[in-house]
């Protein structure tokens, strides 16, 4: 798939952390990944993948998709994933305004509490996928929970730990 791609596009694909089994990682330049990149690579490749879409490093939103086609989701940094996407009212004319009010505090209070809800779901995803992927080793459940209610400065940190927990050592 990357061979294929022009010289200037190539250009924005970079090694990442090597990983053993043949597994790779490679990071890409803001912008050049979209989501549906993500069944064009599985295809290609013939093997599951997994991609983090990352925001400034404090937010990723991860995605894995294995070859039958089962898809799984998970934010990294639950806090400010729960700030971004807080539903905001329908009226709002100042959205500066509105982030210093009682309202928006409660909205990502309650937006924090979806996302938790769905941290168990997300594990088992996850923990689906790797095992599709034939890693050695059972993940725990638990640390998988944990780190996926973490929050690190870096989630490309958090990112490499939950790629590392669910077998890809």
């Amino acid at each position: 798939m990357f061979n294929s791609l022009d010289e200037e596009l190539k250009a924005t694909v970079h090694p990442w952390e090597s990983r053993p089994g043949g597994w790779q990682t490679l990071q890409m330049d803001p912008g050049t990944w979209d989501d549906a990149d993500l069944p064009a690579l599985v295809e290609w490749s013939g093997a599951l993948a997994c991609v983090a879409d990352v925001s400034d490093s404090s937010l990723a939103l991860v995605t894995g998709l294995d070859t039958s086609g089962q898809r799984w989701q998970a934010w990294l940094n639950l806090d400010i994933a729960a700030r971004l996407l807080a539903e905001e009212p329908e009226d709002l004319e100042d959205q500066l305004l509105w982030l210093d009010t009682p309202e928006f505090h409660e909205a990502v209070r309650h937006k924090r509490a979806e996302l938790d809800a769905e941290i168990a779901t997300d594990t088992g995803g996850a923990i689906a996928w790797a095992a599709a992927a034939g890693v050695p080793g059972a993940p725990q459940a638990a640390e998988i929970e944990e780190l996926l209610r973490a929050h690190e400065t870096f989630v490309e940190d958090l990112f490499s730990t939950l790629l590392d927990r669910l077998g890809f050592l």
